[in-house]
């Protein structure tokens, strides 16, 4: 395990209410696997069931905090990314409140900024959720 509870925030940029990973298990060189725990405050629950946003923030979090680690690694700053496109989404069930999901996202390629992920999230062992997805990094300005 890499990271985990508020450790977690120093390889991401997103803050409470929208941090959607809890513990960064691993990363390699094109992947990397994260967990988060459903609570029932969590802004992406709805009628007791976390949503397809969350799911997606989940996966786009999971980018991001691989990222952030190997920034960390390099001793560079972490570069604020956005979602740039989805594609392919299939969600075959929602998890619950107070589920555990496992999520891998495997990066397909990079060029330009933009860096093409696939998604994967498993509930039980299950896999509920899978997308492809450009996530695309703002370059560092110079002052």
């Amino acid at each position: 395990m890499i990271a985990q509870g508020k450790d977690i925030l120093k390889y991401i940029p997103q803050r409470s209410p929208v941090v959607m990973i809890d513990t960064l298990l691993r990363c390699e060189e094109h992947e990397a696997f994260t967990t988060f725990t459903i609570l029932p405050d969590n802004i992406f629950v709805e009628n007791g069931l976390f949503t397809e946003a969350g799911l997606l923030e989940n996966m786009a979090q999971t980018a991001a905090a691989k990222v952030g680690y190997e920034c960390e690694i390099r001793q560079q700053p972490v570069p604020p990314g956005f979602i740039g496109g989805i594609k392919n989404l299939e969600v075959v069930e929602f998890p619950p409140v107070g589920s555990t999901i496992h999520t891998t996202i495997k990066i397909e390629n990079e060029v330009f900024g933009i860096t093409l992920i696939t998604g994967e999230i498993l509930w039980e062992n299950r896999s509920i959720a899978k997308a492809e997805m450009k996530i695309v990094l703002q370059p560092e300005t110079t002052s």
